[in-house]
């Protein structure tokens, strides 16, 4: 094959000066094919088939093979045919006789003109795309499976990162809302999959109906919900590459916090130390792109936002709301009763019209029942015999004290003791148990061990002022006069029975 330096000569004798082409061919030593080529051609124009290849042997079984490979579109990722299985389907199947190269490039060839191909997009500043990845932690020493939401700017690539235990409407709206915060606005337009925590039906002509938690977020913070297709992540290839970005730079190796909310500060930092770099081939840095999305911003509304899951429930004769498989006390005066619940990310909230009645710690094991002590005092004291069987009394840690003065106050009184006892821990109701702890040691010390004492003490401590157990420090009380009997006073009594 000759090279380009000849084909340039031979132009330059033949177009140029004007010699002929046999002349150019035997001063060259080169045919005169080969000078005509060169004349049409500026450069080898390598080899141009003039007609299909024929394939004696595969071509009848073409499609066949487009068949197998159209059926593995709706196969599973992992059962798809490799360029190997074909050949041996073909030849098990359909007696094919040829090799497994000439299979193995038609295959190949086939699949590379299948791959779809993908339109680069400009992105405007003041969008933004969210989603959901999945990472491994060790928080408070349990090994837990991580759901992270992800909020990310195209235009700037900034981005937001927090982790949750459940991927739940109560975390999306948390991390919308938490997001929003962090970059102290609300974007024009959120694109987002057809997760069922925001997208209750897709309808025959593609809109979609939106869930009620996400509704009110909508409503809320004003902005344009955007939906990629369904089974579509590269409509919103942004936030999927962030996700896979995150897990390698962020939680890897496996993180290690004592809470959720020591890893999610980390998070934040990171995604804070972001603004300061750069992103792909663009010299201007993350925080300086920031501010034109910024300027395309609405301003936060006014007002607060309740970023948790809404349900009505109902109170059952154990004074128990059930929500998410765990049971959850209010106090026994509401049993029966219709209640709303509230589920936060952390805390569970349960409320009785527009008075909050109760309010938990979150738990996400099934099962779980969730209790305070103090819902349950009330009806205890009309039922002392249920004091050492009530389930929700059962591993409440209280100062040593508390112990104390019941033996003191059974030994003392018996069944009126204990009754004394349960009016005793009622008082935590309103003080921390280890306030009523360091009362009752005072108390047991002056040697006034009863409710009375101990309420008075109470009362002094929260007044600050000297406790006054001295009845003439309450001179509105009704005092009571004791006198020595005399004979003289029955025989009065005598006589006025007489008449």
């Amino acid at each position: 094959m000759y090279g380009v330096e000849i084909y340039a000569t031979v132009r330059q004798l033949v177009l140029l000066q004007g010699k002929s082409r046999r002349e150019v061919a035997r001063q060259l030593g080169i045919s005169r094919d080969s000078v005509s080529k060169m004349c049409r051609y500026s450069a080898p124009p390598g080899y141009v088939r003039t007609k299909p290849v024929e394939r004696p042997k595969i071509g009848a079984l073409l499609g066949v093979i487009d068949a197998i490979l159209d059926g593995d579109d709706t196969a599973p990722a992992k059962q798809r045919h490799t360029a190997k299985r074909v050949w041996q389907r073909l030849r098990d199947e359909h007696g094919f006789t040829g090799g497994y190269s000439t299979v193995r490039d038609y295959v190949r060839r086939t699949k590379t003109r299948r791959r779809e191909v993908f339109v680069p997009l400009a992105h405007p500043p003041g969008h933004a795309q969210i989603d959901f990845g999945e990472a491994v932690g060790i928080i408070g020493g349990q090994r837990l499976k991580l759901h992270v939401f992800c909020c990310h700017l195209p235009h700037s690539d900034a981005f937001y990162l927090k982790a949750y235990r459940t991927e739940t409407q109560e975390a999306l709206l948390d991390g919308i809302a938490s997001a929003f915060d962090f970059f102290g606005g609300v974007p024009q337009s959120v694109l987002l999959d057809n997760m069922k925590l925001a997208v209750k039906l897709i309808l025959p002509d593609g809109r979609r109906e939106r869930t009620l938690a996400f509704t009110r977020a909508v409503s809320h913070f004003v902005f344009e919900d955007r939906y990629g297709r369904p089974g579509r992540g590269n409509d919103k290839g942004n936030v999927e590459a962030l996700v896979k970005f995150s897990r390698l730079a962020f939680l890897t190796p496996v993180p290690v916090a004592v809470s959720f909310a020591d890893l999610n500060a980390h998070l934040e930092a990171q995604c804070l130390a972001r603004l300061s770099e750069r992103s792909g081939r663009d010299p201007v840095l993350i925080g300086e792109r920031l501010n034109a999305d910024l300027a395309a911003f609405r301003s936060l509304p006014s007002g607060s936002f309740e970023a948790c899951d809404i349900r009505p429930g109902r109170v059952s004769s154990t004074a128990l709301v059930r929500y998410r498989n765990v049971d959850y006390s209010v106090p026994t005066a509401h049993a029966y009763t219709e209640v709303l619940v509230k589920a936060f990310v952390d805390t569970v909230t349960i409320m009785a019209g527009s008075h909050e009645i109760a309010r938990h710690e979150r738990s996400y094991e099934a099962g779980d029942l969730v209790s305070d002590p103090r819902h349950y005092l009330a009806l205890i004291e009309t039922k002392p015999g249920a004091l050492d069987q009530a389930a929700a009394l059962q591993g409440w840690v209280l100062p040593p004290s508390f112990a104390q003065i019941r033996r003191l106050l059974e030994a003392r009184s018996g069944r009126a003791g204990k009754r004394e006892f349960i009016q005793i821990l009622r008082l935590t109701e309103i003080a921390p148990p280890e306030v009523i702890g360091a009362v009752i040691t005072d108390a047991i010390r002056r040697n006034v061990i009863g409710f009375d004492a101990v309420k008075q003490l109470l009362v002094a401590r929260i007044e600050r002022r000297a406790p006054r157990l001295d009845p003439s420090s309450y001179p509105y009380l009704p005092r009571a006069t004791v006198m020595m009997t005399a004979a003289s006073d029955y025989t009065a009594l005598l006589t006025a029975g007489a008449a």
